[in-house]
């Protein structure tokens, strides 16, 4: 027995195979190639953020790296057995206040890359004036040598009055 369709049977059939066709295609190739295209998107977003974030860095890190360079120009120019110690105990003397230290404790400490070391002076100043102790540690911040006051503690000092107690961190590095 052998079934035969009629033109609307074989138009219905058809009809259906069509659709099951383009949902197909749809399902397999069109949808899975938008999803592509959106995650490359996204992807392409990320990498372009991620490159701001480099040249960034890259700007960030040729100025550390252009201050180092001047740093280590200026260290180089320092006069030859240049030491911390020295150069605040001869500034006290030129400031007049050396009397008024009662220690000066002297430290070094070698860095990791090995080609400076922190050299660093604790200074306890007795009895000084605002005046004295501002100019002091003006000339020091503003040497050529590269020199700057890392902490410093202030109190009031018993006599003379007006007078002030300084305890002074005073850095910097050495070649």
């Amino acid at each position: 027995m052998k079934a035969t369709l009629n033109k609307r049977e074989k138009y219905a059939i058809g009809a259906a195979a069509a659709l099951i066709c383009l949902f197909i295609s749809v399902q397999f190739i069109f949808v899975p190639m938008l999803d592509k295209r959106d995650r490359l998107r996204r992807l392409i977003d990320v990498k372009q953020k991620t490159i701001e974030e480099l040249l960034t860095l890259k700007s960030e890190y040729d100025a550390v790296v252009a201050r180092n360079n001047f740093s280590k120009s200026r260290l180089s120019k320092r006069q030859k057995g240049f030491t911390l110690f020295s150069f605040l105990d001869e500034l006290a003397g030129e400031i007049g206040i050396k009397n008024k230290i009662k220690y000066m404790k002297p430290s070094s400490t070698p860095q990791k890359d090995g080609s400076t070391k922190l050299s660093l002076v604790e200074m306890k100043i007795e009895a000084v004036a605002l005046k004295e102790l501002t100019a002091y540690l003006y000339r020091v911040e503003t040497s050529e040598n590269i020199v700057f006051v890392r902490r410093m503690a202030l109190s009031k000092a018993d006599k003379p009055p007006g007078a002030i107690d300084a305890v002074l961190q005073v850095e910097t590095y050495e070649i």
